[in-house]
């Protein structure tokens, strides 16, 4: 089973007639930009995590239309994604069990912080650093897909795959 991963889409509903121009200027991607990266990379996966900050309803609508959703809150959330998602759940898929949260804190120990959520799961998709990683420790795959929106503290931006057989295995996609 493949399973499609995000995190950090930071994306808002366009307010004014200049959102998506101003935008562009700031090199951020737009609600349309993510669409487009959904479909050309994860258009055949059979489930979606997000790991919050979504920022608006509509990023998770958008995603629903390729596959099932399953998400948890981030930090910068709008008080509707709030009050829709947890902050932390876990998704079983097969046999295995995904830990699923966005993150708090500074980038440096994230690993550490977000383990001390889970008990007896084979990985953790987490967020909120922006920095994409996908190492095993302890037996856990620790799965962080970054961001496809915003390179703030990463060097690109960046989705993931999940592939789950008679194991569970990520890929990072650098965009």
């Amino acid at each position: 089973m493949k399973i499609g991963v995000l995190s950090d889409t930071h994306l808002a509903v366009p307010t004014g007639r200049f959102h998506a121009v101003t935008q562009k200027i700031r090199n951020k991607r737009t609600i349309e930009d993510l669409h487009e990266i959904v479909q050309q990379h994860l258009s055949d996966v059979e489930l979606i995590l997000h790991a919050g900050d979504f920022v608006e309803e509509a990023v998770f609508e958008m995603l629903q239309k390729f596959a099932p959703v399953k998400a948890v809150r981030g930090n910068m959330d709008h008080i509707a994604i709030q009050n829709r998602f947890p902050t932390c759940r876990i998704v079983e898929v097969n046999d295995f069990k995904i830990g699923l949260t966005h993150g708090d804190g500074p980038p440096q120990g994230i690993v550490e912080r977000v383990k001390q959520h889970f008990h007896d799961v084979d990985a953790i998709v987490f967020g909120h650093s922006h920095q994409p990683l996908n190492e095993k420790h302890d037996g856990i795959l620790f799965f962080n897909p970054g961001s496809p929106t915003d390179r703030i503290f990463a060097p690109y931006t960046s989705i993931g795959m999940l592939e789950v057989s008679d194991t569970i295995t990520g890929r990072l996609i650098k965009l």
